[in-house]
């Protein structure tokens, strides 16, 4: 169990990579990956930031993952996953000249972030995800 929920939770990063690259969305498939709250504001995110005429570029890295918490006492069993997600090489940029826009430099890149997934009948989804805005 706690091999798949990481697992998943590696799939829908990549996933994410896709979705803020790809100025029409249609390239990734997050809902594969992610559902309820997650996938909802995942998906306004990009759509806000892609239309602002911006993409994301580059690959995120996750490190010190692990499963902080099994439930499988309810309907729905769960997972709680802990990570360090280093956004450093992620780079924002104007989507037609592809010519990086400037972020604040004060911003945080590499933080602690906490999950929930989910088992749903056709696999694992990330439901939560929740920054901890503490550098890791």
């Amino acid at each position: 169990m706690k091999k798949q929920a990481i697992s998943t939770y590696q799939a829908y990063w990549q996933e994410m990579e896709k979705l803020y690259a790809d100025p029409t969305g249609k390239r990734a498939h997050l809902d594969r990956y992610a559902a309820s709250e997650a996938l909802k504001s995942v998906e306004a995110d990009a759509k806000s930031t892609h239309d602002r005429g911006l993409v994301i570029t580059g690959n995120v890295r996750l490190s010190d993952q692990s499963v902080t918490k099994v439930d499988v006492s309810g309907q729905v069993p769960n997972a709680t996953v802990s990570a360090c997600l280093d956004i450093s090489r992620w780079v924002t940029a104007n989507a037609k000249s592809r010519k990086p826009v400037s972020l604040p430099d004060n911003r945080l890149t590499a933080y602690k972030i906490i999950s929930v997934v989910e088992k749903y009948p056709e696999g694992w989804r990330v439901t939560r995800d929740e920054p901890q805005g503490k550098a890791c």
